[in-house]
């Protein structure tokens, strides 16, 4: 088989070399090229044949999706594997070649579509390998591999990845960190000689894993700079690599981290990698919106009319009584919340968590007539409800685990350390499987259950399959998923969330069965600013769980004005965490005025492109949405830090149609920020309080004026696209830890 491939849509195109029978070589992944000639293409193939240097193999190195090592790569391998010592280093020969469905036949050409799929054989090993190969609506490249095992005797599977390679002007990457409680947190460094692995042995994405690992040209930027991104969708263990050879071959590439004895395939058995993921474009907000789109491209995505919700658990946490949390129900219905949450502790003897996990049934004890008054008294006050559930976790003292003590995931006869009190209950097991899924389904039954908020909250360590104690983690996500899709196909509008002690699995791999992600048990809107903003480089607004929590946050202490706290979460799918029953009629007043505003706009936040700005004072932090057809953006600017200058300065905007002509105005939403001194251009003025009221204001510390309209002024200004993306409007200055919004509308 001999031919090229070009697969483009969306603004992304992937050139394929399947030529001589060989594994599929990458020549290019990034920009469209259009509609390129074979003879042009053969051209691009020959330029990129590098000459023989001193002591490299005699023959141009040709690196394949799948890199062998028989081609004289020198770098990771995308096969590790063997059979009892032999079959190690295979040699793939390409069978056949089938683009969007039709088998392609014939002399040497160019294709071009969007989704392929190359077989090949390695007969000598008896291994057989499907690589899928598609550019999805949206613009993204993504490929999959699946090894099979075509002779008589086992295969172990050790490490099965795919690479992308990056131009040489690829010299920085840039990936995340973080922790439980500051989640995605940014790290960049040089794309040096060698190998920046990212390994994830968490039995979950974990709080610090990668996100996706970019490779960009030096100083790359939200919106300058070529960028190449990666992103293994698996919730499970898993790789992400960026790696340079001496030799000056660059790839990025990741896959599943398979454990020892995890996938050994027998006779006719198979074994199918994640998605990984690859997004081009010029900045990280290109890369970002391509993501997105592919996302939103999906059949059943969730709509941007993404209910209000409350979550009760930091107004309650484990006291679980029905008056005050049918109170917090009928003063969450009063301002205008749309579904109400009950979290942990409403089953079994789940007191505290030192127990009950694993026993699925209602608790007597905390609730003797059950759910249903409660519930009742929700979908009365016409909003949905969702409830908490840990599935794949159990706590030693539940019924459940001294009933099926081999239920718990170990290694051999021991226990593996607590974590949180608690062990993971073995969903491999199918008697296991079965009792969970059982349980979790007649309750979504009995109580009408809307949404799912799922938690997982420890890490898979030492996580074996009892009596044997093999590793575990494999079958452990892929029965996850199984679970959910089939808990969402037995109750259709069922909607989960991805929880896991915050935002420890955000991947595309759970975002196939679930609705949106917790981005962190961390509300304190200081430290969301920043996780938000690193967050949405995958997943979109829609995805993002993001609550309006108490005026002092529960993770950090940190004191909070409203204004800055409903500001910042307006940015995702808006909620509550907070015991709204403590608050004033003043706070309950501005929140109902908060979310009124959110529904109004909630098509734009949740539907628009996202658009993140790269600004020279780094206290400031801006970012907001624009609308797919340009009409209208919401943009945030929020202080972070005091800056060591007094003036802002000028802000500009980004993401509109620079020939037409906008307005943009200042929004006035809830309490005006401490420390703000509107600029000229606003029309508003501070509304002065009479002598005695403001010196008692000043007194108390808390004197912010509201704004009114300045006498014969017109509030806002209008200005081309062009203008304010490139010029830009002098910002009000704000104290720290306040921000400011402003709506940009098309007038022409």
């Amino acid at each position: 088989m001999s031919s090229y491939l070009y697969l483009a849509h969306d603004g992304l195109g992937a050139l394929l070399d399947v030529t001589d029978n060989r594994l599929p070589a990458i020549l290019h992944w990034g920009a469209d090229l259009g509609t390129p000639s074979l003879e042009e293409v053969q051209q691009v193939a020959l330029a990129g044949v590098h000459p023989i240097v001193s002591n490299i193999v005699d023959e141009p190195v040709r690196v394949a999706i799948l890199p062998e090592h028989w081609t004289g790569w020198v770098g990771r391998p995308g096969l590790s594997g063997d059979r009892s010592g032999a079959d190690w280093s295979p040699r793939f020969t390409v069978d056949s070649v089938i683009l969007d469905g039709v088998q392609l036949t014939g002399e040497l050409a160019l294709h071009a579509g969007r989704n392929s799929e190359i077989h090949a054989t390695d007969r000598e090993a008896g291994l057989g390998l499907t690589l899928t190969i598609e550019v999805t609506d949206g613009g993204v490249l993504r490929s999959r591999a699946t090894l099979s095992n075509e002779a008589s005797s086992n295969y172990r599977v050790d490490d099965l990845v795919l690479a992308y390679p990056v131009p040489n002007v690829a010299r920085e990457l840039l990936d995340m960190a973080g922790r439980w409680g500051r989640e995605r947190a940014p790290q960049r460094r040089d794309f040096t000689v060698g190998t920046h692995l990212r390994e994830g042995r968490k039995g979950r994405t974990g709080p610090d894993a990668a996100h996706v690992l970019h490779a960009g040209t030096p100083g790359f930027g939200f919106r300058s700079g070529e960028v190449w991104g990666v992103h293994v969708g698996w919730s499970g263990n898993h790789t992400h690599y960026a790696e340079h050879l001496s030799t000056g071959e660059k790839v990025l590439g990741g896959g599943e981290l398979l454990l020892p004895g995890e996938v050994v395939l027998a006779p006719g058995g198979s074994y199918t990698t994640p998605w990984l993921y690859g997004s081009y474009g010029r900045g990280l907000d290109e890369v970002a919106q391509r993501f997105h789109r592919h996302l939103r491209s999906r059949p059943g995505h969730p709509s941007a009319e993404r209910p209000v919700t409350i979550n009760v658990w930091e107004a309650v946490y484990f006291n679980h009584d029905l008056p005050p949390l049918i109170e917090l129900a009928e003063t969450a219905a009063s301002i205008g919340v749309e579904r109400y949450v009950l979290d942990d502790g409403w089953f079994g003897s789940r007191r505290d968590d030192f127990s009950g996990l694993g026993d699925w049934w209602v608790s007597d004890e905390a609730w003797p007539e059950g759910l249903h008054p409660l519930v009742e008294k929700v979908h009365e006050l016409g909003m949905q409800f969702g409830l908490w559930f840990e599935p794949e976790m159990i706590n030693l003292d539940s019924d459940t685990a001294r009933a099926h003590p081999e239920w718990i995931m170990g290694t051999g006869s021991r226990t593996p350390v607590p974590s949180r009190h608690q062990q993971v209950i073995n969903l491999g097991i199918p008697e296991c499987y079965a009792y969970v899924r059982d349980a979790m389904s007649k309750i979504i039954d009995e109580y009408q259950i809307d949404y799912i908020k799922w938690d997982h909250n420890r890490d898979l360590i030492d996580a074996g399959s009892h009596p044997s104690g093999a590793a575990g983690v494999h079958v452990q996500t892929s029965a996850t998923y199984r679970l959910m899709a089939e808990l969402k196909a037995a109750h259709p509008g069922l909607e989960i969330e991805s929880c896991s002690s915050g935002g420890a699995r955000v991947d595309l791999g759970v975002l196939q069965h679930t609705d949106r992600v917790w981005v962190s048990d961390c509300i304190d809107p200081h430290e969301r600013q920043m996780m938000m903003r690193w967050t949405t480089q995958l997943i979109p607004p829609e995805l993002m769980g993001s609550h309006i929590a108490s005026g002092v946050s529960h993770t950090t202490g940190r004191s909070h004005d409203l204004n800055f706290r409903a500001a910042t979460a307006l940015f995702g799918h808006l909620g509550i965490e907070w015991d709204i029953r403590q608050a004033t009629e003043a706070e309950l007043a501005e929140l109902a005025e908060w979310i009124a505003y959110y529904k109004e706009h909630r098509g734009l936040l949740l539907g628009g492109d996202l658009v993140r700005l790269d600004l020279a004072d780094e206290t400031l932090v801006g970012h907001g949405v624009v609308s797919p057809d340009r009409e209208r953006g919401l943009f945030c600017f929020a202080s972070i830090e005091r800056s060591h200058v007094a003036l802002p300065g000028r802000v500009c905007f980004a993401g509109l149609d620079s020939e037409r002509r906008y307005r943009v105005t200042p929004q006035t939403t809830g309490t005006t920020p401490s420390g703000l001194y509107p600029p000229e251009w606003w029309g508003l003025e501070p509304e002065v309080a009479d002598g005695p009221e403001r010196l008692e204001l000043m007194a108390s510390g808390h004197y912010v004026p509201r704004l009114v309209p300045s006498q014969g002024a017109t509030v806002g200004v209008e200005m081309s696209g062009r203008l304010l993306q490139e010029v830009g409007l002098m910002h009000a200055p704000v104290n720290p830890d306040h921000a400011v919004l402003y709506l940009v509308e098309a007038v022409d």
